[in-house]
């Protein structure tokens, strides 16, 4: 992995700038999730995005383990970034959801461990417990209890680095200010589920500028702004992604690229509303 494709995480760990996710929903994906991360591995990348929620760690695994068994990565060539799902938010809970993913995955630990999502579910075998009228079941869980058994898992040695994913401004300063605090989220990932831009008129301008796809423009633009970006893709171009650290965008160009700027949370989860950690109510 080049040095300039990675950076510095607060606990002197590094990560790499470009990730593949790996989030699949449907059944028939799972195999071609398997097969879509050995071409990854195999075009270049080495930062891999998944969870328990996805329901494909196995496949994914299976996948990380045979590029390391036909000599093409090292495990230490992999960032594996996983997260604790909602209903294993209970301190408890924590390790053992943790080492449930590492057994499907056949690895002896992730290279990152995020808290999915602030708010707490049910504990119990359903990913979204619901009672029946059909209404989510909620938990009531502190986020400092769960910090302090995410800790515990670092220095077990089953995660390398630990971090947060979609938590508002307040929930970070709740953690970061915690008494007795070991170590810092070194991340906040946060997901989207954005307005298709691919179409849009100034990224297609920007692209034949540069004669790259739209895709690869919006990939640098983030990449340039600083921010570690997961692609996904289950075809061929997993490879054309890769492409996004041979140019560079002017200074002129991003500037143009910001004025896309939609100024909104495009993803809502409002499904978990009622919840007091829920994330969104708060301005980030």
């Amino acid at each position: 992995m080049n040095s300039r494709h990675q950076v510095e995480l607060n606990d002197g760990h590094f990560i790499p700038v470009l990730g593949f996710g790996t989030c699949v929903t449907e059944e028939f994906f799972k195999k071609k999730s398997m097969d879509s991360t050995k071409l990854a591995i195999d075009a270049g990348f080495c930062h891999i995005d998944c969870f328990h929620l996805y329901q494909n760690e196995e496949e994914i695994g299976q996948a990380i383990r045979s590029k390391i068994e036909d000599g093409t990565v090292k495990r230490e060539d992999i960032f594996y970034t996983s997260k604790l799902w909602s209903t294993f938010r209970r301190p408890e809970l924590v390790r053992a959801s943790l080492e449930n993913s590492l057994k499907k995955l056949g690895l002896d630990y992730v290279d990152l461990y995020l808290i999915h999502f602030p708010v707490s579910l049910k504990p119990g075998d359903e990913l979204y417990p619901t009672d029946e009228h059909g209404k989510l079941i909620l938990d009531t869980v502190d986020l400092c209890a769960t910090w302090e058994a995410m800790e515990k898992c670092k220095d077990a040695g089953l995660a390398k680095s630990i971090g947060v994913s979609n938590f508002n401004r307040r929930q970070l300063e709740m953690i970061l200010n915690k008494p007795g605090l070991k170590y810092k989220p070194v991340c906040n990932q946060v997901d989207e589920t954005t307005p298709v831009l691919l179409d849009d008129p100034v990224l297609c301008t920007t692209a034949k500028k540069y004669k790259r796809t739209p895709a690869l423009i919006a990939l640098r633009y983030q990449l340039q702004c600083g921010v570690v970006v997961l692609a996904k893709s289950f075809n061929e171009e997993i490879k054309e992604n890769t492409q996004v650290f041979d140019f560079q965008l002017t200074s002129e160009d991003m500037k143009i690229l910001d004025s896309l700027d939609r100024n909104c949370q495009f993803f809502t989860a409002l499904m978990f509303s009622e919840h007091p950690n829920f994330p969104f109510s708060d301005d980030y």
